[in-house]
């Protein structure tokens, strides 16, 4: 049976090299800018240095901080002294017995409290670490991030027994709205603009930054579960892919683009697809392909969207996520060529 490259799935060795100077270009129209520091928008400046630390203690690249202040901003509109009619506490809103399992004195006042910020921010980013961990559950095919927030908000029982976000209008609300806002506080947030297919595309790449990467998933639908191979798919030498609902690199732009530019789903396919328009660097648009390969030879590893100022969005490898990166992220002896489809 012929093994399908999907590109993207060796873990990919990130060089500190120099910033190519082809890429250090001034923004061309319809590319993106950039604004903020680590967190943008509406965070209160007292909860920064805590949403930035309790998103780091967790190992799953899925638990962003503008995820964490998402849900902050869900919950209490970052109001302390706040509590609910059924007794949930503080900015994270805890019930008492939840409080009891996953607080602790984290801000060192000698009191673990809901209603402390530091406290109450690392339990939160705790139980939700704990929550995206279950959802590497077979039979559970949505964002890992929707069934986190929805853990939280019901309950894991209520989140196994639909096999999925609950039908609770309360629940089905409290994450679409998590989700809706992430990018109030996107952390080196791209305000990508323009008109035409190339931003239409980067724009919906956007969307699905901080979704777990996983070799051989995503499709046009959306993300969904990939597969080890044999050679792709693992970490530490456990297979991730099958567990992971996200995206591998080829996957992310045939979405990007669907159903505009109708790309192949391999990234070895887009770049033969679209070979017959390519782009020189110092033209490069927002929506451009990137692709690598390996010193010039071999098959394409990987593929990625142009968005302006030298920078991309990437599903780079198995145990990361999709991501805002610099182009020079990537060897620039790898460097195959852009294309425009």
């Amino acid at each position: 049976m012929k093994k399908v490259l999907f590109g993207c799935s060796a873990p990919l060795v990130l060089l500190l090299v120099a910033v190519v100077a082809a890429f250090a270009l001034m923004v061309t129209a319809g590319a993106a800018t950039e604004t903020g520091d680590a967190l943008v928008g509406e965070l209160p400046e007292a909860y920064r240095a805590w949403v930035l630390r309790s998103a780091g203690d967790c190992h799953d690249p899925a638990l962003t901080p503008e995820l964490l202040a998402a849900q902050l901003f869900e919950e209490s509109g970052f109001r302390v002294d706040v509590r609910s009619p059924v007794g949930a506490e503080g900015p994270a809103q805890f019930m008492p017995g939840t409080w009891a399992t996953w607080g602790r004195d984290d801000d060192h006042s000698g009191t673990a409290s809901p209603f402390d910020i530091g406290d109450a921010v690392m339990a939160q980013g705790r139980l939700m670490c704990s929550l995206l961990g279950q959802t590497a559950v077979p039979g559970f095919a949505d964002d890992p991030r929707r069934l986190a927030l929805a853990g939280y908000n019901a309950g894991w029982a209520a989140v196994e027994a639909s096999h999925g976000v609950p039908p609770y209008p309360e629940t089905q609300r409290y994450v679409a709205d998590i989700m809706g806002n992430l990018g109030r506080f996107q952390g080196n947030r791209l305000e990508i603009t323009g008109y035409g297919v190339g931003p239409d595309a980067a724009r919906r790449a956007a969307t699905q930054l901080g979704v777990p990467y996983s070799y051989g998933g995503g499709s046009p639908a959306g993300p969904s579960r990939g597969h080890c191979d044999g050679d792709d798919g693992y970490r530490d030498g456990r297979c991730l892919a099958d567990a992971t609902v996200g995206w591998d690199c080829s996957a992310l732009v045939q979405f990007a683009y669907w159903p505009a530019r109708q790309l192949p789903r391999t990234a070895a396919e887009q770049y033969s697809a679209t070979a017959d328009r390519p782009v020189a660097q110092a033209d490069l648009r927002t929506g451009d392909l990137l692709f690598w390969r390996h010193n010039g030879g071999g098959h394409v590893y990987h593929v990625a969207l142009y968005v302006g100022d030298g920078l991309m969005i990437s599903a780079p490898k198995t145990g990361d996520a999709v991501r805002q990166v610099p182009v020079a992220d990537l060897p620039a002896s790898d460097f195959a060529g852009a294309t425009r489809p």
